[in-house]
């Protein structure tokens, strides 16, 4: 759901003066698990990967952010005024307006197509996270791995990902030498290549 269509001018305008843009390099983490919210980050471009991180450091991918969209957790946790319950951290270079948290809780009686857009992106959220829970329930690891490379592939849009199996492990919760193993096989019934650092899918 992106929010700027269903902008009204009226509303654009008022997003502009409460803003505050940011520059963001990758592997900046803009939110993390158990600080409170101060702001809504919505992405202008590049992205944003929400994960979640357990105490032992095992984290899993919940869904990524891309221009127009923005964190329901923050939103619901800021609104509640409760601590944060996922990590946010950009995964491309991203410039993210940090809008006002009070302006957000005000937007929601005064523009019903912010109520809309937060609505949805709830709705669009919890697809995202049955789909996440489905797949490590019920789906072989090699079929999530694909599918977490083609969620990549058309974030990035690009078939060639500069990802490495860490990288991949961490984001699955799984062991590296686990995903190693898979991405092997998969190369051999030529789905994918692999090189240093670098995965191509066919």
């Amino acid at each position: 759901m992106n929010i700027y269509e269903i902008l009204d001018p009226e509303f654009k305008k008022e997003i502009t003066e409460s803003r505050d843009l940011k520059l963001f390099p990758a592997g900046t983490v803009i939110l993390d698990i158990g600080s409170y919210v101060n702001y809504i980050p919505l992405v202008m471009s590049g992205s944003v990967k929400v994960v979640r991180t357990e105490e032992d450091g095992r984290e899993i991918l919940l869904y990524y952010l891309t221009p127009g969209e923005s964190c329901i957790s923050s939103i619901l946790s800021g609104l509640t005024q409760d601590t944060s319950k996922v990590r946010a951290v950009v995964e491309e270079d991203a410039e993210i307006l940090m809008l006002s948290l009070a302006k957000a809780k005000e937007w929601l009686t005064k523009y019903p197509e912010w109520s809309t857009f937060v609505f949805e992106l709830y709705h669009k959220r919890f697809e995202d996270l049955v789909t996440m829970v489905n797949s490590i329930a019920f789906q072989k690891v090699d079929a999530r791995i694909l599918y977490l490379l083609n969620q990549k592939s058309q974030l990035y849009k690009s078939k060639e990902l500069n990802v490495t199996h860490q990288q991949l492990a961490d984001e699955l919760g799984i062991t590296r030498e686990a995903v190693s193993r898979v991405l092997k096989q998969i190369e051999n019934e030529g789905k994918i290549q692999l090189s240093r650092n670098k995965i191509t899918l066919l």
